[in-house]
């Protein structure tokens, strides 16, 4: 008998050194999801750092074994990681450069584009980012597999011009919700073939729940089943730097008077706890920091309130944040993958929503209504419409049982038709 082939892919856009657990999220779940369908399987995961390196992650089923590979959007062109760089060694052979190489002797290649960065909303610099081992990898005339993420939106037609000859050209491309889809159909044009381009969930669906190895004793008892404790996630790219982000996702309700309302109407009108849940944990609480968000929504609080409101330790794993979100009572959250941790979990679940992507992956467990939209409501608007998820939390949960075992035998056949593509 001829021995078993053993597989090899490269995956992009889900690096675990962002401090953003939503793309963390992705990196783990895709890497447990095809390891159970074929733990032979050999994974390269390309990040922000220096050259390849060998990593272990922890998930319940055992420890996996990585190997990381740089790939950097920056101007340090002496950098062999740069993805300029890596671009221009691959059209002349490879020039020794260890990320082509590595690329050459893949099967195939992934790319989740962080969920939801395959759009132009977020800069000229992170489309770059996110289309160049795109473009690398059909360079290289690999497969290139995307996985189920969100398209667009793009503002500029140059940027949906060159979406579009990727998805074109991409062995298979999944989007993560109807609605994306839709997208996805308009991109791919003439060329739109059912067969490869596809409607699957988001991967972080299947991401493991896994009990801290640091859990304070004060969050211990906030996460005690006979508490009723509310979670919110503030996102720190909405919440810091305000004028900007409204001017960058056409706002009309002001994101930070929504936070700070919704915190005060659970203090006045319930006896619940309320528990912040940071998302994005950078150490140095930088600009998009969720912890530096929360620290001043926290500030505002009234003293004789404030002993009812708690921050979540910064957990850098995923898999433990994930625990923590499902224990709550209800969740509202504006970072995408901090509600899908919520979702997957059977919590009753809102979102502030600054972009389309939300609304699609919600409607995938039947709970679109409870979607905000600060782009089209005003701010008292938008409270209401949370507070009116927060009241019909049962129907919710409900709804979630009903939806939940579809979304996961969605998702596990998606993942292995992913492996089939390799495979062939």
């Amino acid at each position: 008998m001829a021995p078993q082939k053993k597989y090899s892919f490269s995956l992009f856009g889900a690096a675990l050194d962002t401090n953003n657990l939503g793309v963390s999220a992705l990196c783990y779940s895709t890497v447990q999801q095809l390891k159970r369908l074929d733990n032979k399987i050999e994974i390269t995961v390309f990040d922000h750092g220096r050259g390849r390196r060998d990593k272990s992650i922890k998930l319940p089923d055992g420890d996996i074994q990585l190997s990381l590979q740089g790939a950097v959007n920056s101007r340090r062109y002496y950098r062999p990681e740069n993805l300029w760089v890596m671009r221009v060694a691959g059209l002349l052979g490879g020039l020794g450069n260890s990320g082509i190489a590595t690329i050459k002797k893949s099967d195939a290649v992934l790319d989740i584009s962080g969920g939801d960065s395959f759009s132009d909303i977020y800069g000229k610099k992170r489309f770059y980012h996110v289309t160049s081992p795109k473009l690398i990898a059909l360079q290289q005339k690999k497969p290139l597999i995307l996985m189920p993420q969100t398209y667009g939106p793009f503002a500029s037609d140059k940027y949906r011009n060159i979406a579009a000859d990727i998805v074109k050209q991409a062995t298979v491309a999944w989007a993560r919700d109807e609605r994306s889809y839709t997208v996805l159909k308009e991109l791919a044009g003439d060329e739109f073939d059912p067969k490869r381009h596809q409607c699957g969930v988001d991967v972080a669906f299947g991401l493991p729940a896994i009990k801290p190895k640091n859990l304070p004793v004060k969050l211990s008892e906030l996460l005690h089943v006979d508490n009723q404790t509310v979670g919110i996630n503030i996102s720190g790219l909405i919440y810091n730097n305000q004028k900007n982000a409204r001017s960058q996702f056409n706002l009309i309700a002001d994101y930070n008077s929504v936070v700070n309302k919704l915190v005060t109407r659970f203090l006045e009108s319930t006896d619940c706890k309320i528990l912040f849940i940071p998302h994005v944990v950078s150490p140095d609480h930088g600009e998009e920091s969720d912890i530096r968000a929360c620290n001043d929504v926290l500030k505002r609080i009234p003293e004789n309130l404030r002993n009812r409101v708690h921050t979540a330790p910064g957990y850098t794993s995923p898999c433990e944040i994930k625990w923590v979100i499902s224990r709550l009572y209800w969740f509202c959250g504006t970072r995408m993958h901090a509600t899908i941790a919520a979702l997957s979990s059977g919590v009753p679940t809102s979102a502030i929503s600054y972009s389309p992507k939300t609304l699609g992956v919600f409607e995938t467990c039947g709970q679109g209504e409870h979607v905000a939209d600060p782009t089209s409501l005003n701010t008292d608007e938008v409270v209401d419409h949370l507070w009116a998820s927060w009241e019909k939390r049962n129907k919710a949960l409900e709804q979630l049982n009903e939806f939940l075992p579809k979304v996961t035998e969605q998702l596990d056949n998606q993942m292995r038709s992913v492996m089939d593509v390799i495979r062939r």
